[in-house]
């Protein structure tokens, strides 16, 4: 059983950058693929990034490419998401999530949910 624990999240101006990390217990955190994935109000949860378990891949949203980055760090059982250039519509709630898949962009692809951290982004 894996407990996920999102936090970074904040209120930022357009334009701004945020990091958010997702801490992992309780599995073998090297041995997952990781997601984000995000939730606007009224709106449903959309994939965001994945890494793969490897390290070696990672996927993106088309709006996020550019501006965001996703990175792991397995010694630290740590995934982070580095979000540079903040626009309105980044504002959610974000979420992390880990799957048993070598990599994921299907929120059914993973089975354990963070409580997920707000990102608003002003105008």
């Amino acid at each position: 059983q894996v407990q996920l624990a999102e936090s970074g999240g904040g209120l930022v101006q357009a334009g701004g950058s945020l990091r958010l990390s997702c801490a992992a217990s309780g599995g073998t955190f090297s041995s997952y693929a990781m997601g984000w994935f995000r939730q606007a109000p009224g709106k449903e949860r959309e994939f965001v990034a994945a890494i793969s378990w490897s390290v070696a891949n990672t996927y993106y949203k088309d709006s996020v490419k550019g501006r965001f980055t996703v990175s792991r760090d397995n010694a630290k059982n740590t995934v982070y998401l580095q979000m540079n250039s903040l626009k309105p519509e980044d504002t959610a709630v974000y979420y992390c999530a880990a799957g048993v898949v070598w990599i994921g962009i299907q929120s059914y692809e993973y089975g354990y949910w963070g409580q997920g951290t707000q990102v608003s982004v002003s105008s």
